[in-house]
C-alpha cells in the first residue's frame, strides 16, 4: 500500500477504536478495512485484538471467529496474534462487477457472553484488465451523401476494472476522415462515436479499415483494439425511425427458454434497399447477449437462457435499426425480472453444541443464520421448532439466532432431543427449510441408588457350609455411567452381641450375600442388619435396605430324655399296685428336642417289655399305663425301654429304661432289683435292709387294718362326710399343679393332694395321679371295680 493509504488507515482504524470504545454498551458494533484486490493469501489487513478494544486471552478464551454473509470464508482470525489475515486472494471484479464501493460485510462473533462486531472490507481494484472488444470487426456502412459531422454510433469496450482504472479514453487510426468522440453519458459510460470530418466518395474510396483504440486510466495504462470496416454505400437520406425511444416490459423470472418478450419496429421512409430495416444489439454487454436474442428481420426479442433475478433484477438493452443505406435509429427496452417464490431458506450453522448437561439452565446449543435469495414476501421469513420442548429461539443480530435451553433439563426423563429449526418464507407457495439438531443430555449424579425392596427376608439353613450364598440385594440408580455404578457394603450393626463382620458378608459389586460362617438355629434363630448402596458419582449418594436373615432349624438334635434320668446310676423304679385298674398311669417319660417345630415332635412307644401287653406307652405324650388288669402270677420287677423318636427326616431317637415293681398295695416295702446293684456291693447293708424291711412290713399292716375298717364306716353311712379329701369334679381349679409342655409334653396332667383336716402339722394323706378321662368304657363289672379300687384308698367321690 502506498505510504499515504496507510497513515489514513491508521486514522482510520484510531477512530473507529474510539467509537468502538464509547460503544462498548452496543450490542453490535462495527470496524471497516480496506484491501486491494489480488493481495497474497496470508497478508495482514488489521489488528482486530486492539481495534476492538479486546486483549488477545480474551479473543481465544471467548472463541472469536469471523463469519461472513455468505459463508464464504474470506478472511482468517488469528487467535495468537488479534491479527486479521486474507484466507484466500480476492477479486473484485468477480465478487462486485461494476459496483463501486466492493465492500464485503463480516461478523466478529464472541461467545461467553454473546457479543457481535460488524465489520466492513472494502476491496480496492488494481488495474488488472485490459479493455477489450467484444467483436473483432466492426461494420459501418456510411452513405457517401452523407454531411460532415454526422456521428456513427460504435461498439465499446469492456474493462472489468473500476473507477480510474476502468475504460477512460478512445482512439482511431490516424485517417482524414473521421475522428473520435465520447459524448457525456447518463450513466456515466464512455461511448465511441465515429465523427465525419471530411465527405466520402464512393467512386475514390468504397471502403475504409481503421484500427480503433480503447485506452483505460491505469499506471501505465492499459489498452484494446479491434479493426473498424466502414464501406461507403450510396446515398441514403431517411434513417429507421423508432415509435418511442424507451420500451419496459415486466418479465417473471420462471419464464422457459425461447419464449417471446416484446418486439421492437421502427419505420424508414425510403424505398427500395433503403428502406429494408434490420434489428441489433449494440453496447450490449455479454450478460445481455447470453441471455436475450432478436429477430434480425421482424424485431421479436425472445429469451435465450434462464432469468433469475436472485442475479439480476433488470436489464437494459439498446437496440438499433439500421436500413439498407447504412442509416440507423436506436430505443431502449428495459427488460424488468418479476421475482417468484423459487428459492427455499438457507440455514447456516455456525456453531453447535451436541451435548449439555442436565442441571444447566439456559444453555447455547446452536447459533446459526438464515437467508432467503427472494425479495418483498418471498424473502421474509419464519423461523420457529417444535412446540413442547425445552428451548427456544432467540433472534440476536440482523438474520442470526441462537437455539438456547430455557431450563434445566432431566436426563432420566429424556436423554436426547431431536429439534428441527424450521424456516419458512411468506411467499406463494411458501417454501420451507428444516434443520435437524440432535443434543445430548450427559448426566449428572442426582438420582441415588433404589432398593428393589425396603426390606429383605432370606432363609438360611442350619448347618450350612462357610462361605454359602444365602441372598442377594439389588439396586439401581437411574443415572448413568460412573453414576449408575452401585457399590455394595455392610452398615454397622446396632446390635453390639452381634459380630455381623464374621456372620455374613456382601458382594460390593453385585450385592450377593454370603454366610462366613456355619450357623446354629439353636444358638441364633434371627438377626437383622443393614446394607447400603453407594453410587460413584460426584457427591457421592446412597440408600440402605434392611435384611432379615431366618435361621431354618434342621434335625440335628436328638430327644434327650428329662425322666427317668439315663445318667447311669441307680436306676428309679415306679411302684405299681397289683390291684392297678387297666389305664394306669405308671409313669410318664418327659423328653425334650432342642429343635424346633416336626423336628421337636416326639413320639413314643414301647421298644422292649419284660411282659409284653401289660404296659402300654402313649404316642403323644410318653405316658406309661398298665394295660390289662394284674394278676397274682404276674412277675414282680419289670423292665421296659421306651423309644423316644422325633419326626425329623431323617429322624433321630432315645430310650429310656424304666424299672416297674408290682406291690401288693403301697405298703410293701420296696426292694431293689438284684441286677442293679452287684452282689457283692449289697453284702454288708443286707442285714440293715432286712430290718427296715420287717418294720415296714409290720406298719403297713397295721395301717391296711385301720383302713379296711374305715372303708367299712364310710359304706354304712354315704351320707356322713368322714374323709377330709375328695375327687373334683370337672375341670381342675387353677391353684392345682398343671404341667405342661410346650413341644414334649402335649396334655396336662393334674395331681391332687390331700392334707389331714385336724390340728396338728399337716402331712401328706396320699398322693396319687388322677386319672383322666380316657377309663376303658366298659360297664358293670369294670366300672365297679374300679369304684371299689378307689374306696380301698379312702376316696369318697360325690
Amino acid at each position: 500500500m502506498e505510504i499515504r493509504g496507510s497513515l489514513d488507515l491508521r486514522k482510520r482504524q484510531v477512530l473507529i477504536f474510539l467509537v468502538l470504545l464509547g460503544l462498548s454498551r452496543a450490542d453490535t458494533e462495527s470496524a471497516h478495512y480496506s484491501v486491494a484486490e489480488e493481495t497474497e493469501i496470508g497478508s495482514f489487513v488489521a489488528n482486530l485484538a486492539r481495534d476492538l478494544g479486546l486483549g488477545v486471552e480474551e479473543l481465544s478464551s471467548r472463541e472469536a471467529r469471523v463469519v461472513s454473509d455468505d459463508n464464504k470464508k474470506y478472511l482468517h482470525l488469528d487467535l495468537l496474534t488479534g491479527d486479521l489475515l486474507l484466507n484466500e486472494k480476492l477479486d473484485r471484479d468477480e465478487l462486485c462487477g461494476s459496483t463501486e464501493p466492493c465492500v464485503l460485510h463480516f461478523q466478529v462473533v464472541l461467545e461467553n457472553p454473546l457479543q457481535f462486531f460488524r465489520v466492513e472490507l472494502h476491496v480496492k481494484d488494481i488495474n488488472d484488465h485490459s479493455p477489450t472488444f467484444l467483436d473483432k470487426e466492426i461494420l459501418i456502412k456510411i452513405s457517401e451523401g452523407t454531411t460532415i459531422g454526422t456521428t456513427f454510433l460504435m461498439e465499446s469496450a469492456q474493462d472489468l476494472d473500476v473507477g480510474s482504472n476502468s475504460l477512460q479514453n478512445y482512439t482511431i487510426s490516424p485517417n482524414s476522415h473521421f475522428h473520435i468522440k465520447i459524448p457525456d453519458s447518463s450513466d456515466r459510460k464512455i461511448y465511441p462515436e465515429l465523427v465525419l470530418d471530411r465527405a466520402l466518395d464512393y467512386e475514390q474510396e468504397a471502403e475504409l479499415r481503421l484500427t480503433l483504440t480503447a485506452l483505460d486510466g491505469g499506471s501505465p495504462p492499459k489498452s484494446g483494439t479491434t479493426l473498424v470496416l466502414i464501406k461507403v454505400l450510396d446515398i441514403n437520406d431517411n434513417a429507421p425511425e423508432f415509435p418511442q425511444s424507451l420500451y419496459e416490459v415486466q418479465v417473471p423470472e420462471d419464464r422457459p427458454i425461447g419464449s417471446w418478450i416484446v418486439t421492437i419496429s421502427a419505420k424508414d421512409l425510403d424505398a427500395g434497399n433503403y428502406g429494408k430495416i434490420s434489428y441489433t444489439f449494440f453496447h450490449a454487454s455479454e450478460d445481455i447477449r447470453k441471455t436475450f436474442e432478436i429477430n434480425p428481420i421482424s424485431g421479436e426479442v425472445n429469451l435465450r437462457s434462464p432469468l433469475d433475478f436472485e442475479v439480476i433484477q433488470s436489464y437494459t438493452i439498446n437496440i438499433q435499426a439500421t436500413d439498407g443505406g447504412g442509416l440507423s435509429g436506436k430505443c431502449t427496452l428495459l427488460v424488468k425480472v418479476m421475482d417468484i417464490n423459487d428459492n427455499p431458506p438457507e440455514v447456516t450453522v455456525s456453531s453447535i453444541t451436541k451435548r449439555i448437561p442436565e442441571n444447566a439452565s439456559e444453555t447455547l446449543v446452536a447459533l446459526f443464520s438464515v437467508v432467503d435469495q427472494d425479495s418483498g414476501d418471498n424473502g421474509r421469513m419464519i423461523c420457529s421448532i417444535q412446540d413442547n420442548l425445552p428451548f427456544f429461539l432467540k433472534p440476536t443480530f440482523k438474520n442470526f439466532f441462537t437455539l438456547v435451553s430455557e431450563k434445566a433439563l432431566d436426563r432420566e426423563s429424556q436423554a436426547e432431543y431431536n429439534i428441527t429449526i424450521t424456516v419458512t418464507d411468506l411467499g406463494t407457495p411458501r417454501l420451507k427449510t428444516e434443520y435437524n439438531i440432535t443434543v445430548l443430555v450427559s448426566d449428572v449424579n442426582d438420582n441415588a441408588p433404589a432398593f428393589t425392596r425396603t426390606s429383605y427376608t432370606l432363609f438360611v439353613r442350619e448347618n450350612n457350609s462357610p462361605a454359602l450364598h444365602i441372598g442377594s440385594v439389588s439396586a439401581t440408580d437411574r443415572d448413568s455411567g460412573t453414576n449408575a455404578q452401585v457399590t455394595y457394603s455392610l452398615l454397622p450393626s446396632q446390635d453390639p452381641h452381634l459380630p455381623l463382620a464374621s456372620v455374613v458378608s456382601i458382594n460390593t459389586d453385585n450385592g450377593h450375600l454370603f454366610a462366613l460362617r456355619s450357623l446354629d438355629y439353636e444358638a441364633l434363630q434371627e438377626f437383622e442388619f443393614r446394607v447400603g448402596a453407594t453410587d460413584r458419582g460426584s457427591p457421592v449418594l446412597s440408600s440402605e435396605a434392611l435384611v432379615r436373615v431366618l435361621v431354618l432349624d434342621a434335625n440335628d438334635n436328638s430327644p434327650f430324655v428329662l425322666y427317668p434320668l439315663q445318667n447311669g446310676s441307680a436306676p428309679c423304679t415306679e411302684l405299681v399296685p397289683r390291684a392297678a385298674e387297666p389305664g394306669y398311669l405308671v409313669t410318664k417319660v418327659v423328653a425334650v428336642d432342642g429343635d424346633s417345630g416336626q423336628n421337636a415332635w416326639l413320639s413314643y412307644q414301647l421298644l422292649k417289655a419284660t411282659e409284653p401287653g401289660l404296659f402300654g406307652v402313649w404316642a403323644h405324650n410318653g405316658e406309661v399305663r398298665t394295660a390289662r388288669l394284674l394278676s397274682e402270677r404276674e412277675a414282680a420287677r419289670h423292665r421296659l425301654v421306651v423309644l423316644v423318636k422325633d419326626n425329623g427326616e431323617p429322624p433321630r431317637s432315645a430310650t429310656a429304661t424304666l424299672h416297674v415293681l408290682l406291690v401288693d398295695g403301697f405298703s410293701q416295702p420296696y426292694l431293689p432289683l438284684p441286677e442293679a446293684v452287684p452282689a457283692q456291693a449289697q453284702a454288708d447293708s443286707l442285714t440293715v435292709y432286712l430290718v427296715v424291711a420287717l418294720a415296714s412290713v409290720s406298719s403297713l399292716f397295721l395301717l391296711s387294718v385301720l383302713l379296711f375298717v374305715a372303708v367299712r364306716l364310710f359304706r354304712r353311712s354315704r351320707a356322713a362326710s368322714v374323709g377330709r379329701c375328695s375327687v373334683p369334679k370337672g375341670p381342675f381349679p387353677g391353684h392345682l399343679v398343671d404341667v405342661s409342655g410346650t413341644g414334649t409334653l402335649s396334655q396336662s396332667y393334674q395331681y391332687e393332694v390331700c392334707l389331714t383336716g385336724g390340728y396338728g402339722t399337716n402331712e401328706f394323706k396320699f398322693l396319687k395321679p388322677i386319672i383322666p378321662n380316657f377309663q376303658v368304657h366298659d360297664t358293670g363289672k369294670n366300672m365297679g371295680e374300679i369304684e371299689n379300687f378307689r374306696n380301698s384308698f379312702g376316696f369318697n367321690i360325690e
